[in-house]
């Protein structure tokens, strides 16, 4: 019996292109260092501009975008790479602030010598990703985020009970980080996601560094305090997002929003194919914006 599960998990990993977090050494894997000299590993496939680059999240790794490069590789060049502390990247850094991760992604664009940009970033990739347009300027034509912005998740407005929410909803990954996390993840998933899939992803984010992953959040709530309003502004319509819509209502809170029907957080995941449709029609979108027609002049008006 325990052989047909390891069999069932492995074959899995292999369907499901997340042999990454495992955290085992792949070929192909690249090296750079970001600005605060820490190595960021990464990995590129295929040719072509814009750059797709794919961002994890919190207590992720670059393994979970596989489905994603399989997908667009044959028709640009797409990059996944490790943030400072997750994976296969360096962990010595001392604050693992939203701007040091943008700094990751920026150093690898850098080396790349890209051109032309897109930023995908899921949950805590999205304000990474807000952070790397930043460093990056005109190179990026677009920023798509997923399942980060405009979601149910709320916080308090008024300061004080923002300050009180955030201290309660942190004390409890600090006092049982493992089990906390683990039941965390998996109800971030939709009822009908497969269940070998939320064991996979939530016990590899129940593996990660502790203090690495309680000082990111702590710096994910600091920067939508500080820096989201800004962000949003500085990139305007070049952010766009796909979020999950696990009761399939159809109702998205903003207009740059696509809905994926029947996923939750981990729409890339759950809903690969549905996911892809999405974010090539936006990533087409970029490259081409609709083209706006001129507005006819009115009829001269005989005298």
């Amino acid at each position: 019996m325990k052989l047909r599960i390891v069999a069932a998990v492995l074959a899995l990993i292999a369907a499901l292109g997340l042999a990454g977090c495992e955290k085992q050494a792949r070929p192909g894997v690249e090296t750079v260092k970001s600005a605060d000299a820490v190595s960021i590993n990464y990995e590129t496939a295929g040719k072509g501009e814009p750059v797709l680059v794919l961002i994890h999240c919190w207590t992720c790794n670059r393994g979970f975008w596989d489905r994603q490069v399989e997908h667009f590789s044959p028709q640009y060049q797409v990059v996944q790479l490790d943030l400072a502390g997750h994976g296969e990247s360096g962990k010595a850094r001392k604050e693992y602030t939203m701007a040091a991760f943008g700094a990751d992604v920026a150093a690898v664009v850098n080396k790349l010598g890209a051109k032309q940009v897109v930023l995908v970033g899921h949950s805590m990739g999205g304000p990474v990703a807000l952070e790397a347009q930043k460093l990056l300027g005109d190179k990026v034509i677009g920023v798509v985020g997923v399942d980060t912005f405009y979601t149910d998740f709320k916080l308090p407005e008024e300061k004080e009970k923002k300050k009180e929410f955030t201290a309660n909803f942190m004390k409890q990954f600090e006092n049982n980080f493992p089990d906390v996390v683990t039941k965390f993840m998996r109800s971030m998933f939709a009822p009908t996601a497969d269940p070998m899939l939320v064991e996979l992803v939530s016990q590899s984010s129940a593996a990660a560094d502790k203090d690495m992953a309680l000082n990111a959040m702590r710096n994910l709530f600091a920067w939508y305090e500080t820096d989201a309003e800004a962000s949003f502004q500085r990139v305007g319509k070049r952010l766009r997002n796909i979020n999950g819509d696990p009761k399939g209502d159809g109702k998205p809170q903003h207009e740059s929003v696509t809905l994926i029907a029947g996923a939750a957080h981990f729409p890339a995941q759950e809903k690969p194919a549905e996911f892809n449709q999405a974010l090539e029609t936006i990533v087409k979108q970029f490259v081409e914006p609709p083209k706006v027609e001129a507005a006819k002049p009115e009829p001269t008006k005989k005298k």
